[in-house]
C-alpha cells in the first residue's frame, strides 16, 4: 500500500466529499482523494477506513485503492477541506421553501428542541455561520433583526461586513438555537441575556461569548469568537518600534508602580497586557489577575474572573489577591474610584500592577485618575508609564501595490520632503479583496519624567503634560502612524479611520 506524508488540497476531488459526511469521514477516519482509471483513491489510517472506502467505491461502481497515511494528517487534511465546502450562502441555497416554513414552528417548545436532528435546516444554517466566521477569522457574528428580514454580519479585522440576509421567518429559530447552545433560557424574549459556547469548529477549540437583547423589532445576538489555541503574542509581535520596546521592557523590569495600558474598545488592550505578563512569567514571581472574562489561560499564573452578581467585582477581586503574597497584579480595568484606589495603594506598597483605561491618549490617563478622585501626589507617585495604542489593518502583502499620493493625504503625512510614492493593497483572493490582511498596533509610550511628575502632581491638563513630554522625546499616536505609513505597513486612509485627524507637534 502507497503512502502519503502529506495530503493537498489539489489531490482532492472535491465533489467526492458530497458523498461523505463530515462524521462518517472522522469517525472512520478516511478521506475519499479522487477517481483514477476505474478507482477511488482514499487515504486511509487502519482497517476502518479501507471498509468505509470499499463501501463508498461500491456505491459508485469503482474499484477502491486505499492509501496509507497517519491518522493525525487525515484528520487535519478532514478539518481543513470540510471547513471550505460549508459555505453560508450554500447551505442556504440548499434549504428550500418548505425547510424554511418548518423552521418557523420548529422552535414552538423546549421539548421540540431536543428532539431536532442535525439535520435540521437552522442548525445547518448556524453551523455554517460559525465555520465561515472561523475561517474567515471572524472576531464577532451579529444577528440583527429588521422589519422584513435579518442581516448577520462578520467583524474581520475591526470592521462590520454583511455575509447573509436570511428571510425574517427564520429569525425566532436562529436566536433560540443560539440559546440553547449558550445555555439560555429560551422562554425568556424580554431581558438581555449572557452565556457561553464551547466548541469544536474545524478541528479547533473555540469558546464563545453571546449577548442577547430585546428589541423593538426581536431579539438580537452578539457572539464573540475566542480561539483558545491560537496563542498569546510577545511583545515583539505587537508592531512596537525598537524605541518604544525597550523603554516598555524598562518599565516592566520595576518592582512597584502602575503602568498602564489606554484605548478605545477593541484597541488590543488585553493582548498587550497578557504579552507583559508573558514576559514577566518566571518560576521566582508570584503573578495574579483578575479579569472580566478570563480570555486565555497562562500557565503559571492565577487568574480571577468577576462575577458581580455575587459581589465579585474589580475592587473585591484586587483587595483580596493582596493576601496571596503576589509580586506582579494584571486588573483587567480600572473602572471605578474604589479599583483605582487599591491599585494606588497596591502599587506603593511593592507591586507592580498593570491595569487597562479608556482615555484617547496616554497623557489623558493620567488626568483621568485624578478626576476618578485619586489625590495627585498619589497618581504622581505610582504611575511608571502609560501606552496608548489602536489597531490598524495591515495591507495585504500579496496585492500591495506601490501608487502616487493625492494632495489630501500628503496634507495629512505633512511631510518635508513629501513622498513620492505610498502602498496599498489592491485586492485578491488572500484578503477576499479588501487589500487588507491582518493587523498590527500604533503606539505612542508616555515616561513618567521628572517633569511629567511634576506637573501631575499640580494638576495640570493633559495638553500642558504632553507638551512637556514631547520636549523629553515623546513621539504622540500619528507620528507612530505616520512611520508606518511610509514603510507601507498600513494606509492613510486606515490611520484616519482610527485615529482622530490631528498631529501634535
Amino acid at each position: 500500500m502507497e503512502t502519503l506524508d502529506t495530503i493537498k488540497d489539489d489531490d482532492i476531488e472535491f465533489a467526492l466529499l458530497e458523498k461523505v459526511s463530515l462524521s462518517f469521514a472522522k469517525g472512520n477516519v478516511f478521506l475519499p482523494l479522487k477517481k483514477q482509471d476505474g478507482e477511488l483513491l482514499g487515504a486511509v489510517a487502519d482497517t476502518r477506513g479501507i471498509f468505509a472506502l470499499r463501501d463508498l467505491a461500491r456505491t459508485l461502481n469503482l474499484r477502491p485503492r486505499p492509501v496509507h497515511a497517519e491518522e493525525n494528517i487525515i484528520i487535519d487534511a478532514i478539518n481543513r477541506i470540510y471547513s471550505r465546502t460549508s459555505r453560508v450562502d450554500e447551505v442556504m441555497g440548499v434549504i428550500k421553501g418548505e425547510d424554511l416554513s418548518m423552521v418557523a414552528t420548529e422552535f414552538e417548545s423546549p421539548t421540540d428542541l431536543l428532539e431536532l436532528t442535525e439535520e435540521a435546516p437552522i442548525i445547518r444554517l448556524l453551523n455554517a455561520l460559525l465555520m465561515e466566521a472561523v475561517k474567515e477569522k471572524a472576531s464577532d457574528i451579529h444577528i440583527e433583526p429588521y422589519e422584513k428580514g435579518i442581516d448577520v454580519r462578520f467583524r474581520v479585522d475591526g470592521i462590520l461586513h454583511k455575509v447573509l440576509s436570511p428571510p425574517k421567518i427564520i429569525h425566532d429559530a436562529l436566536i433560540s438555537r443560539v440559546k440553547i447552545l449558550a445555555g439560555l433560557d429560551i422562554a425568556e424574549k424580554r431581558l438581555p441575556q449572557d452565556g457561553r459556547i464551547q466548541l469544536l469548529v474545524g478541528g479547533k477549540s473555540i469558546d464563545i461569548r453571546v449577548s442577547i437583547i430585546p428589541t423593538s423589532l426581536g431579539e438580537r445576538a452578539v457572539m464573540r469568537l475566542l480561539d483558545r489555541h491560537s496563542g498569546v503574542l510577545s511583545l515583539e509581535m505587537l508592531g512596537l518600534t525598537d524605541m518604544l520596546l525597550t523603554s516598555l521592557k524598562n518599565a516592566l523590569s520595576r518592582h512597584n508602580g502602575i503602568i498602564l495600558v489606554t484605548g478605545p474598545t477593541g484597541s488590543g488592550k488585553t493582548t498587550t497586557l497578557y504579552a507583559s505578563l508573558l514576559r514577566l512569567n518566571t518560576e521566582d514571581r508570584n503573578i495574579i489577575t483578575v479579569e472580566d472574562p478570563v480570555e486565555y489561560q497562562l500557565s503559571g499564573i492565577g487568574q480571577m474572573q468577576v462575577n458581580p452578581k455575587i459581589g465579585l467585582t474589580f475592587a473585591a477581586g484586587l483587595r483580596s489577591i493582596l493576601r496571596q503574597d503576589p509580586d506582579i497584579m494584571m486588573v483587567g480595568e480600572i473602572r471605578d474610584l474604589e479599583t483605582a484606589e487599591i491599585a494606588v495603594h497596591a502599587s506603593l506598597t511593592g507591586h507592580l500592577v498593570l491595569s487597562t483605561l479608556h482615555t484617547n491618549d496616554a497623557p489623558g490617563a493620567a488626568v483621568r485618575l485624578i478626576d476618578m478622585g485619586i489625590e495627585p501626589f498619589l497618581v504622581s507617585s505610582s504611575l511608571v508609564c502609560v501606552l496608548a495604542q489602536r489597531l490598524v489593518r495591515t495591507i495585504c502583502p500579496y496585492c500591495k501595490t506601490a501608487y502616487t499620493p493625492s494632495k489630501q493625504e500628503l496634507q495629512f503625512l505633512r511631510l518635508d520632503p513629501p513622498p513620492a510614492e505610498l502602498y496599498q493593497g489592491a485586492g485578491c483572493g488572500k484578503c477576499l479583496d479588501k487589500g487588507y490582511l491582518g493587523r498590527t498596533g500604533i503606539y505612542e509610550l508616555l515616561e513618567i519624567t521628572p517633569e511629567v511628575r511634576t506637573l501631575i502632581a499640580e494638576k495640570k491638563d493633559a495638553q500642558t503634560i504632553r507638551s512637556a513630554a514631547i520636549r523629553s522625546g515623546f513621539r504622540p499616536l500619528q507620528k507612530n502612524a505616520v512611520d508606518k505609513i511610509l514603510k507601507g505597513v498600513t494606509t492613510v486612509e486606515e490611520v484616519v479611520r482610527v485615529t482622530l485627524k490631528d498631529t501634535e507637534e
